[in-house]
């Protein structure tokens, strides 16, 4: 009896290594599995590293670009503020000007164009040469 005890401690030992090698190859296969995954995602993840990488670059080119348009403007609106202010300290005598051709128009005459536009009298009866009906 002791050497069927023997051989049957023998195969159960036998039945347990084999019962650890298929467990042992079960997770190798699940960590392979596992690893490949993750390798797939690394490489994912640098394509989109690299494509982001790329739209950072374009995106500070277009930057540039922007700033130096925004620079060219702010000296046209510095240009156009200039003419403006010129145009503005002048406006009081079109102003008057536009008004006594306004007042022509409906049939003023030159005394009154003296008196309400503080005009000269040559320039009164001129205005209502160039702008009478």
């Amino acid at each position: 009896m002791g050497d069927e005890l023997l051989i049957a401690l023998v195969a159960v030992c036998i039945a347990l290594v084999v019962a650890l090698v298929l467990v042992q190859r079960k997770q190798s296969r699940q960590l392979k599995a596992k690893v490949d995954a993750l390798t797939l995602l690394v490489k994912d993840a640098d394509k989109h590293r690299d494509s982001l990488r790329k739209e950072v670059h374009e995106l500070r080119n277009g930057t540039i670009g922007v700033g130096r348009r925004v620079i060219d403007i702010e000296k046209q609106l510095s240009s156009q503020n200039a003419r403006l202010d010129e145009a503005i300290q002048q406006e009081p005598q079109a102003r008057m000007y536009s008004r006594a051709i306004k007042m022509v128009q409906l049939g003023a005459g030159v005394d009154e164009l003296m008196r309400e536009c503080e005009l000269p009298k040559a320039e009164a009866e001129l205005l209502l040469r160039l702008h009478a009906k």
